[in-house]
């Protein structure tokens, strides 16, 4: 647990405000400065010690709690570690019934084949579909020019 029960930091920042304390009423007179030094150190160090006294005090209540939790978990951990062991030597698959699910899995993996060359067929078949549009649209385009070239043509000739 340490020297003062893990309170040593307070106890010296304690001390060393207790000395700060004490000393101040003596050298007060003898430089305006001083008074302002001690005006700043007396409260910071009280502060300071209490800071100590508090986070000292937080830290052994946190090791308490984790020591009486940590017990109880350790406890119902071993529990459940032995019904799972216990359950899994109970349930034991055996190997007709491990066959089966290979089966089984292996025609479903076999309809998504299937099925996902059917919707291959079907996006190359729109694909075509798509590049056949593409061409006519291009046809009908070149149709529409030529009956404008051909306006333009005969009306050059009136």
């Amino acid at each position: 647990m340490g020297y003062l029960g893990n309170h040593l930091a307070t106890v010296v920042t304690g001390v060393f405000a207790a000395v700060l304390t004490g000393l101040w009423p003596y050298f007060v007179d003898f430089a305006p400065i001083l008074n302002f030094v001690f005006i700043m150190a007396v409260p910071i160090t009280w502060f300071l010690t209490f800071t100590c006294w508090i986070s000292q005090k937080s830290a052994d209540y946190v090791k308490k709690f984790e020591a009486n939790h940590s017990h109880g978990e350790k406890k119902s951990l071993s529990n459940s570690q032995t019904t799972q062991v216990f359950a899994s030597n109970m349930d034991q698959i055996s190997y007709t019934e491990i066959k089966q699910a290979q089966n089984h899995l292996s025609e479903e993996l076999n309809q998504l084949k299937e099925y996902v060359k059917l919707k291959d067929e079907e996006i190359d078949r729109l694909n075509q579909e798509i590049s056949n549009l593409q061409t006519l649209v291009q046809i009908e385009s070149l149709k529409t020019e030529l009956a404008n070239l051909k306006m333009l043509a005969s009306g050059k000739k009136k």
